[in-house]
């Protein structure tokens, strides 16, 4: 099995960047969700509320942010001064942050039509991650709940089997896909290697109505797919899951094109 393609995500709900190579760290991918939206109470904004998030996109380098979203100008945004922390949510629970300019806050603002604010993560905030899944000191960014995500691409092919139109896999927004041919082999993982990199893999990743989102026009579907049929069969104890959650054990980096072997 390989590594097919691999993906980042500078802000949580906005568009995936294509890559080549990523750092793994142990937060998950160097730069993944480490900035987020918020509302004027602080609360996480995501696609959820506002589809049209998908539609923007972050290209990161080494001092900050560059945003682009149908509409508006093109925005520079500063990696903020740490400075003393402000507390916002995810999932009602509470997370460090440091603001980022006026400027990037307006800006998504104007785009979504109502007050936000943009948010960073830096290296000294530890977000830990679901000690019920997770071993003492493992830390995430601004994703909902882990590092990594993966999915194979024999899930979406056999979910595509089932759908009058089929659906792109950026719809699941993976850090990893793997191009094993049989649907949901992932389902079996419980520790990974990806090159030189090891990876337990901690849960089934959770599925809600953000997958009905078409990425390509940042619009939610009108029939309920392809949630509805994914509902249909697989839909367990835990909700309805469609691809894993990983841990890095090690930091390096993955290649599209590294071996991806089972180790249990």
């Amino acid at each position: 099995m390989k590594l097919s393609d691999l993906y980042l995500y500078p802000v949580k709900s906005c568009a995936p960047l294509a890559l080549d190579e990523a750092h793994v760290e142990a937060r998950g991918l160097a730069g993944d969700r480490r900035w987020m939206i918020v509302d004027g109470d602080g609360r996480f904004i995501t696609g959820r509320q506002f589809p049209e998030l998908t539609l923007v996109r972050a290209r990161p380098g080494d001092d900050g942010l560059t945003l682009d979203a149908p509409g508006l100008p093109t925005l520079d945004v500063a990696i903020p001064v740490p400075s003393e922390h402000s507390v916002v949510e995810i999932w009602k629970k509470p997370v460090a942050a440091t603001f980022a300019s006026s400027e990037a806050g307006e800006w998504f603002s104007r785009y979504l039509g109502t007050t936000v604010r943009l948010v960073y993560m830096d290296d000294t905030v530890q977000r830990q991650v679901d000690p019920a899944f997770a071993r003492e000191g493992d830390i995430v960014g601004y994703a909902d709940s882990f590092p990594i995500m993966l999915l194979g691409r024999g899930s979406l092919d056999r979910l595509n089997s089932q759908l009058d139109v089929p659906v792109s896999m950026t719809r699941f927004r993976p850090n990893f896909v793997v191009d094993v041919e049989a649907p949901h082999a992932e389902d079996a993982w419980t520790r990974i290697a990806i090159g030189e990199m090891e990876f337990d893999v901690a849960k089934d990743c959770t599925r809600c109505n953000f997958v009905n989102i078409d990425p390509a026009t940042g619009r939610r579907s009108h029939d309920g797919q392809p949630l509805k049929t994914l509902t249909g069969y697989r839909r367990f104890d835990a909700g309805v899951t469609f691809g894993r959650h990983l841990i890095p054990r090690s930091a390096g980096v993955v290649r599209r094109g590294d071996e991806v072997r089972v180790l249990g």
